[in-house]
């Protein structure tokens, strides 16, 4: 663990020249799910009710659900999203290509740390890597998802795209999501490692200190 940590934090704050460092994971199953619904309830009192407040009955239809592969490079911020139905090793290779046409072919080296997943060791991943000799995979130790810098990312592209929204079908989701995905990109910023929130120094009592007594 502490060696593993230790190699992921010198990607993060010294790369190889002439390389990029790129977080991958997916995020879902997310569910396009229209949760107030169509027609709203009798309000107007009945034999055997009381009159009630007028409120939408609810709808727990489920419209298509899927997986968002991500793609974030921690060095400029920039990110990259494509939706898939599932979560198979057939759509993570395909998405490792994608990646790859991303990237562009400027870097010597892409070093992708991704999770243990059992999809991220799939066979066809190793043939993607003969196929593609200048990347390479870079495991976090097990329950260390923090290691990953594409986890906080998650929780932006939650509050672009996801956050007090519904959907009626999972197009619109993942049309929401690359929605999200280009306006991060157009007001981008760095990720930098230990620049989190929780490691800042405790704020020094000033003048709200209780008075002494004299």
């Amino acid at each position: 663990m502490p060696k593993k940590k230790a190699t992921l934090e010198r990607l993060y704050t010294a790369p190889p020249p002439e390389s990029v460092v790129l977080c991958l994971d997916e995020m879902g199953p997310e569910s396009a799910q229209s949760y107030p619904g169509v027609e709203p309830l009798r309000t107007a009192p009945g034999p055997d009710r009381p009159a009630g407040r007028a409120r939408q009955e609810i709808d727990y239809g489920r419209r298509g659900k899927g997986y968002i592969f991500g793609a974030f490079e921690p060095r400029d911020g920039r990110a990259f999203t494509l939706p898939y139905s599932g979560r198979t090793t057939v759509n993570w290779v395909d998405f490792l290509q994608a990646v790859d046409s991303w990237v562009g072919p400027e870097p010597q080296e892409v070093f992708a740390i991704v999770d243990n997943l059992s999809t991220h060791r799939a066979a066809d991943v190793l043939l993607f890597s003969l196929a593609y000799p200048r990347w390479h995979f870079v495991f976090q130790p097990t329950y260390a998802a923090y290691l990953n810098l594409i986890e906080p990312w998650w929780k932006a592209l939650r509050r672009l795209a996801l956050k007090g929204r519904r959907f009626e079908t999972w197009a619109e989701l993942a049309q929401a999501v690359e929605e999200a995905t280009a306006y991060w990109n157009a007001h981008r910023h760095p990720y930098r490692w230990g620049r989190r929130r929780r490691h800042r120094p405790r704020r020094q009592p000033g003048c709200a200190r209780v008075p002494l007594p004299a």
